[in-house]
């Protein structure tokens, strides 16, 4: 019994010593010793990534296809409504095949079990079971795609609220590293340094947005719109260095650079014909620097979305720390590298935000061809998010000091 009970360890600690040899390997290595979590993600990367190809080649080049296809007949809108519905539909594909994996997946902990091989391998079956979902709402009736499309909605709204505290997580994370006593005097002219780089391409950026997107004095909205942001660089950064915060320079440098950058996002997709845009992003003629900053965008979701996907633990509650040691022993053993049910619903709502950039965020809305969130609904919605991400970082700064002041001591809590 003894024996067996032994073989049984020895067996399980050789797979242990393994996967810590693929995790620790090289990224050539991960691929070449076959199915492991570490190798896995990277394939459903590239999944998401054709599958944006496959919506983007079909609003564009899709619409001939389409029309012979007796079901698309009677598209009401025209050659628009073809490459919308075929976004759309791909999208659906996309989301159903992510969806699948996220229920098949959900709450998977340890490695080596059914689910965690079900993740990491079973290719074969992924191969079939992806073409299949992908091919299932071609056959769906438009109603239910028109349907899809208004649900999508607020799908891409989750994604972008996951993706929020996953970058919020990110920046107070690298704050506090550079923050801690063990390293505050080394790092302090490194983060000086990033600060004040962080502050000057803010400032730079601003003012590229008034010569650009302002032009003249007319342009009231534009000039609300990069005078706001201003402002609220200058809130976050009043409150950062208020004495009842002290959050230091980085974090609003950083969460600086998000919001001018969400703010370029939102007035560059005013559509074309605007007086004020003179860089607007759909021009009558398709350039090299138009499919060059179209291809930039497209892999730069995919990117923000597979590094969303695996930081499942900036939503995981603190643990208590008479447990903590043993239970992150525990996962170091035998514990999954990332939440793999949050990997895919990630991927899955992510599906849902492509569709949304590639029809501008509305249905009945015309996309030029190499153009991405173009409209004047995705300018709305870029800056309802630009306020909603400032006013959510203003609460975590004040919300984050508030309970490291409960923790050390309620006497000088004064908020």
């Amino acid at each position: 019994m003894e024996t067996g009970t032994s073989s049984v360890g020895n067996s399980g600690s050789s797979r242990n010593e393994s996967y810590e040899a693929i995790k620790n390997g090289s990224w050539f290595n991960q691929f070449r010793n076959g199915c492991n979590p570490w190798m896995a993600r990277y394939v459903y990367g590239l999944i998401f990534l054709i599958a944006n190809l496959l919506a983007w080649a079909a609003r564009d080049y899709g619409r001939r296809a389409l029309t012979e296809v007796t079901k698309f007949k009677n598209c009401k809108g025209g050659a628009n409504c073809l490459g919308t519905e075929g976004v759309l539909r791909v999208s659906l594909g996309c989301f159903l095949f992510y969806f699948v994996m996220f229920l098949s997946t959900l709450g998977t902990s340890k490695t080596h079990s059914s689910r965690d091989r079900w993740h990491s391998g079973w290719w074969s079956a992924k191969l079939i079971m992806w073409p299949a979902l992908t091919i299932i709402p071609f056959l769906l009736p438009s109603t239910i795609i028109r349907l899809y499309g208004e649900i999508a909605h607020f799908g891409a709204g989750v994604f972008l609220l996951i993706q929020l505290i996953s970058v919020i997580s990110f920046i107070t994370w690298l704050n506090e590293c550079y923050q801690s006593q063990k390293d505050a005097e080394r790092c302090h002219v490194h983060v000086m340094l990033l600060a004040t780089t962080s502050y000057t391409v803010c400032i730079v950026g601003l003012i590229l947005m008034y010569i650009w997107y302002a032009p003249d004095p007319s342009c009231l909205l534009n000039i609300f719109f990069i005078t706001w942001t201003l402002f609220l660089i200058q809130l976050m950064t009043s409150i950062a260095l208020h004495p009842k915060v002290n959050a230091g320079y980085l974090t609003p440098a950083l969460m600086g650079l998000y919001v001018v950058f969400i703010c370029w996002c939102a007035i560059r997709s005013e559509p074309v014909g605007e007086s004020c845009n003179r860089k607007a992003a759909a021009s009558d003629r398709t350039d090299w620097l138009t499919i060059i900053s179209f291809v930039v965008a497209l892999l730069a979701m995919v990117i923000a979305t597979f590094s969303t996907g695996i930081d499942s633990q900036c939503f995981q509650f603190k643990k208590d720390k008479n447990n903590q040691g043993e239970e992150e022993e525990e996962e170091e053993e035998d514990g999954v590298p990332y939440g793999y049910g949050f990997f895919h619903f990630v991927f899955a709502t992510g599906a849902m935000y492509f569709a949304m950039l590639l029809i501008g965020w509305n249905t009945h809305h015309p996309m030029k061809k190499w153009t991405i969130d173009v409209g004047w609904t995705s300018t709305w919605f870029g800056c309802w998010w630009l306020q909603s991400y400032s006013r959510a970082e203003d609460k975590r700064q004040v919300g984050h000091e508030r309970l490291k002041c409960l923790g050390n001591d309620r006497k000088l809590c004064r908020f």
